[in-house]
């Protein structure tokens, strides 16, 4: 941690943290660490580049002002390059909703506070932008072609290019230039949020609060409804979605007349187009960066790319064609979509963590033991203090292994592996396979792997599935 973020802790709170710890996100090059001392806490950030800072601190300030939820700046440090912000917990609305993203059933109290959080979008967009001086904004001041050019060609190049699907690149580029003059036919502008999802919503007092706005800049209203109701990883249910839509548009006719009719035909072109720019990112953080859930993530995109087709395929005929072959292929396939369990017993897969000081685990099945996988190689979060009352089943140190630990490439290998071994399996009739993970002490990294790969398999098999995670004494059955 820089000296400058203790300087401005000491300033603000009156004493030298006693409780550091750092933080890990997901989709951001700035560093984050939680400062206590006493009854005082706060955010530290230590940011790469002083303009993206000031018009993070600046466009804070200046929603606070409008009475929208935000995290306060407490200070910030001569060089611009670190500050201090509110201390809004740990708990996302993405975390809020878990139950509901992996049942696929969203509970009231879900959908209340999805309710409740797209209801403040109209405000943050239309007195968010009264009074803003778009020239402030730091990653551009308005959604124009330049951006938008951007957007496509980070979907060509960090996820078509990468999955080494062949195609035509000027065909592609005829499909780009035609998306990008329909979508620029939009006069009526506001704040544009641009990430406005699940992740950048934090639940304070059962309240939303507002986060990661500084990409923001002067756009149409569409964007921001398509990237919250159509987060990929979200997988709302159709119900649930027009529901959504619903309560964004009864708040904007507060602000706005409007067409419904048209406003939701329009709305499905960007929902579309934040699709490939969505599929974009997740090429680079995971295909590049190696986040895992980034890469977890494209599937769901996929399915929500292959139910747009349709209403593209006269504006982008090229990419309606190629788009709709890739959403096809096993690779891109969602969870729970793939091989159905053979008739007879079926197969059951016991997947052990375990650790090497205490030996292998032992093959009670009698075909020896199947795969044996040494997660040693990665970072080890034990090694630092927070961490070593924690296993591979706590946010904090799953968030460790997908930030610092490699996570994501280790399993980058096994995946694959497994799932032909399963599916081979599967064909074959057997019904006993056996994946044991091992490091240092059981407790870490091999907790992670053997979770990881046990939710892997239950998505996509109609398996049995036994966890044991043999030294914390826990076992599991999908």
């Amino acid at each position: 941690m820089k000296k400058e973020l203790e300087n401005l802790f000491i300033k603000h709170a009156g004493a030298a943290p006693e409780h550091v710890v750092r933080l890990t996100s997901s989709g951001s090059n700035r560093t984050y660490y939680r400062l206590a001392a006493g009854d005082s806490s706060c955010i530290g950030v230590e940011g790469t580049v002083v303009g993206e800072n000031e018009t993070f601190c600046s466009l804070a300030a200046h929603f606070a002002s409008k009475g929208i939820n935000v995290p306060e700046v407490y200070a910030v440090s001569p060089d611009g390059m670190c500050y201090l912000q509110e201390d809004l917990g740990n708990e996302s609305l993405f975390d809020r909703i878990s139950a509901g993203r992996l049942s696929g059933h969203y509970s009231d109290e879900e959908k209340a506070l999805l309710h409740e959080t797209i209801a403040w979008l109209p405000r943050i967009q239309i007195k968010g932008a009264e009074g803003w001086d778009f020239s402030g904004c730091f990653h551009g001041q308005a959604f124009d072609r330049r951006s938008v050019m951007f957007d496509l060609n980070y979907f060509k190049y960090c996820f078509l290019k990468t999955s080494g699907v062949e195609f035509d690149e000027e065909k592609l580029e005829d499909d780009f230039q035609a998306l990008a003059s329909e979508l620029l036919k939009e006069t009526d502008m506001v704040f544009m949020y641009r990430d406005f999802q699940s992740r950048n919503v934090m639940i304070k007092d059962s309240r939303p609060y507002f986060i990661d706005f500084q990409g923001g800049r002067k756009g149409p209203v569409y964007y921001d409804v398509a990237s919250f109701v159509w987060q990929a990883r979200s997988d709302f249910p159709e119900d649930l979605k027009a529901d959504l839509v619903e309560t964004y548009l009864r708040e904007l006719e507060k602000f706005r007349k409007i067409d419904r009719d048209v406003f939701r035909q329009r709305l499905m072109l960007f929902v579309f187009f934040r699709t490939l720019q969505v599929l974009g990112a997740y090429g680079f953080r995971g295909g590049f960066e190696r986040k895992r859930h980034f890469l977890e993530s494209i599937p769901y995109a996929m399915a929500n790319l292959k139910s747009l087709l349709p209403l593209v395929s006269g504006l982008c005929p090229y990419m309606t064609g190629l788009l709709s072959g890739m959403a096809d292929m096993p690779r891109f396939a969602k969870p729970s979509t793939l091989v159905e369990k053979a008739p007879g017993p079926g197969l059951t897969v016991r997947i052990f963590s375990f650790s090497y000081r205490k030996g292998i685990p032992e093959d009670t099945s009698g075909n020896g033991g199947g795969y044996v996988f040494d997660c040693r190689g990665m970072h080890n979060p034990g090694k630092y203090p927070e961490y070593a009352d924690k296993t591979g089943l706590d946010p904090e140190v799953k968030k460790f292994l997908e930030e610092r630990g490699e996570a994501a490439l280790f399993l980058s290998s096994v995946f694959p592996l497994a799932d032909a071994h399963v599916e081979r399996y599967i064909s074959r009739g057997f019904t006993d396979l056996m994946f044991s993970f091992g490091c240092t002490g059981g407790q870490h990294r091999s907790v992670y792997c053997a979770e990881a790969l046990a939710e892997h398999l239950a998505g996509r098999y109609d398996i049995g599935i036994e966890l044991v995670h043999r030294e914390r004494g826990i076992v599991k059955h999908f």
